[in-house]
């Protein structure tokens, strides 16, 4: 699978932006073609040939109600936020959630680990996210991290996981979103053996500057991970060529 790369603003592999106050309000959506943005925390949005997608949205500061497809990896509540879902949500907008966000939003279509949906020409694939050594994240709850293929671009969102057998399985992937702020996650260290194992193009660290993690901790997976890897700020985007 081919991806074409420009970084918004350039920052790449372990270059370091200068100095920001971790959480940066309010987190600006600027609409720019084909794009991966970081809304903060756990939070995306991509928009791609005129779809856009919205992963666990939470804390967004516009109801733009633009969004083709909503994905809630688990009900943790800095992921399934009702109200952030209804501000990104239109009137055509689909949700794939795990089973227990389905349930408490009474509407969506469930997803578990290895399934697969097709919806409007994007393939949503479930990948579990658990924790092996905390009690954060059960494996029998079977929450998600969430493979995106969309056009010619495969992204890996890895939900809130520990390091797993699971993502040895994982190829192919262009763009790797991975949290880094350890204690209900991956810390940095670990998040740089998971790029060992899915051998993405790129990686975004996520999970720091809000509840848990630091800068520190994405410059640390930057300096550590063997593949070109974008620190972004809260509301920087990531340009995605459609070919």
């Amino acid at each position: 699978m081919v991806l074409g790369l420009v970084v918004a603003l350039v920052v790449c592999g372990c270059k370091k932006e200068e100095p920001e106050t971790e959480q940066e309000k309010p987190r600006k959506e600027v609409p720019m073609g084909n794009t991966l943005q970081w809304l903060g925390h756990a939070s995306f949005k991509i928009r791609y040939d005129g779809k856009v997608i919205y992963i666990d949205p939470w804390k967004l500061s516009e109801a733009a109600h633009d969004a083709t497809l909503v994905l809630v990896s688990h009900s943790h509540s800095d992921h399934y936020s009702a109200k952030d879902i209804a501000k990104a949500a239109g009137p055509e907008t689909k949700i794939i959630a795990s089973p227990d966000v389905v349930k408490k939003e009474g509407k969506g279509q469930a997803l578990t680990p290895a399934e697969k949906i097709n919806v409007d020409g994007v393939t949503i694939t479930g990948v579990a996210a658990y924790n092996i050594n905390k009690r954060y994240h059960p494996k029998a709850n079977n929450w998600l991290g969430f493979l995106i293929d969309i056009g010619s671009v495969r992204i890996y969102y890895a939900g809130d996981t520990d390091l797993t057998e699971e993502m040895k399985t994982l190829k192919d992937i262009d763009i790797a979103l991975l949290p880094v702020g350890g204690t209900y996650t991956m810390n940095a260290e670990e998040a740089a053996t998971a790029v060992d194992y899915i051998k993405p193009g790129r990686a975004i660290p996520y999970h720091w500057g809000d509840i848990v993690g630091k800068r520190a901790d994405a410059e640390r997976f930057a300096e550590n991970a063997k593949c070109e890897v974008t620190v972004l700020k809260p509301g920087q985007t990531l340009k995605l060529n459609a070919d």
